[in-house]
Parts: C-alpha cells; structure tokens; sequence
C-alpha cells in the first residue's frame, strides 16, 4: 500500500477565527501556528503546503503571564552602525497589540518557504471587528 502525498490543488482551505480577549498570548499562537501549517488534518505532509487561513481578534486583551510585560524586549537592528533597537512589552502592547501576535505566531513558524507561505494567510486584529466575515470562518477555542 502506498502513502497518500497530497498535491497542491487537492488542498482545501478553511478559515478560522481565534478570540484571544483574557488568553495568555502563547498559547493562541501555537494553536495559530498549528492551524497554518494544517496540522490538525489527516492529510497533513511535513513538505506540502496544506494549512488554513486564521484570524485572531482582541489581541490588546491577550494576557502575558508572570512579569514578562516588564521583563520581555522585542528587539530588531535597522541595519545601520549602532542600529540595536529595543522596546519593552509593555509599550508593545499598549501601542501595537497585533505586532506582538504575530511576532509570537512567526517565532512558532518554520523559517523556510512554507512557513513564509502560512504567515501570510494569518490575519490579526487589535478588537473584535474584522472584515472576513463573508469566508463564514469557523471559531476555534483553546
């Protein structure tokens, strides 16, 4: 009996909404990341490209736990002598919620052409609104 390999047209994308209003901040995105690689479906090959399309809504009441607020720096060089810049979580979150989501579901994704692929389906919104509703996304609890 052979495998099944699932090509390219075969692969049926769904959409899924996460509500991450009073959830730590980790734990939506590895059940992001998991839906955009398509790891929850039977078909699911390491090499082809078969994950969903999703959505996070309320990322500005996603919750860090412990002290990680004061204590966690996103940083990033600008490419220039000196350029190291740093900004502290708490600030972060107050200014650009949904950055903080998806710097923490791309950490969770594959650095390869694949994962560059899946973080392009995840759509990220700082409140409740959001203009997919005409894809019927389904809603997905942690």
């Amino acid at each position: 009996m052979s495998t099944y390999m699932p090509k390219a047209g075969e692969i049926e994308r769904s959409w899924y909404v996460i509500d991450a209003a009073g959830k730590p901040m980790g734990r939506v995105a590895a059940l992001a990341a998991s839906l955009l690689r398509g790891k929850q479906k039977p078909i699911f090959t390491p090499h082809v490209d078969c994950g969903d399309h999703v959505i996070i809504i309320n990322c500005s009441a996603a919750v860090l736990t412990g002290r990680k607020l004061e204590k966690k720096y996103y940083r990033y060089h600008t490419g220039w002598v000196g350029g190291l810049k740093e900004i502290q979580y708490k600030t972060l979150m107050a200014n650009k919620p949904e950055k903080a989501m998806e710097l923490a579901v791309k950490g969770m994704l594959p650095d390869t052409v694949i994962g560059r692929a899946a973080a392009g389906r995840l759509r990220v919104y700082k409140d409740a609104n959001h203009k997919h509703e005409a894809q019927k996304p389904a809603s997905v609890e942690l």
